[in-house]
């Protein structure tokens, strides 16, 4: 009973945007859910991963500058976040069909994407982030070695290198 009662005296905690959270929000929402579409390929867990990166950014608070975010931000964190929701799904993933059905002669196309899918999951690091952002995004490997803070030639190195593992990965 004296839980009940202080339940009834507890104030709501005021949760206040500020303005510049709003804009932000308005600016790049869009882009965060067309890139975490692109690399989940289903609207809830873009959704998901569009929240995730709001709320890391909301939870960062007087932390970040919200003026100096750039759109490249936006889509590296989306990425991550459609990363981890891939990661946590793989890893609590049941038997798919291509495990019920090894000797399949032909798969669809949303199975193979399903499958591509969980290989990007399997990569280690941001192996799987550069590669999203290279080839599902499409930033260039001189865009890419700026934002990752790497000569290009390494980020053609690595990303010839996450190329074979997932060609690994996929033949399973």
């Amino acid at each position: 009973m004296e839980a009940a009662t202080q339940a009834l005296d507890a104030q709501p905690i005021a949760m206040t945007l500020s303005a510049g959270f709003a804009a932000l929000y308005e600016h790049h929402y869009t882009v965060v859910y067309r890139t975490a579409l692109r690399i989940t390929g289903n609207p809830a867990d873009a959704e998901d991963a569009m929240q995730t990166v709001f709320l890391r950014i909301l939870n960062q608070g007087s932390r970040l500058d919200l003026g100096q975010l750039k759109e490249a931000y936006f889509r590296r964190a989306a990425a991550n976040a459609a990363l981890d929701l891939l990661r946590r799904r793989v890893s609590h993933a049941e038997a798919g069909l291509d495990e019920a059905f090894p000797h399949a002669a032909h798969e669809t196309a949303a199975l193979l994407k399903e499958r591509l899918r969980r290989a990007i999951a399997t990569l280690d690091g941001s192996d799987g982030e550069l590669f999203l952002l290279r080839f599902v995004e499409g930033l260039s490997n001189g865009e890419l070695a700026e934002l990752f803070g790497q000569d290009k030639n390494h980020i053609a190195v690595r990303l010839h290198r996450i190329r074979q593992m997932l060609q690994v990965e996929m033949e399973r």
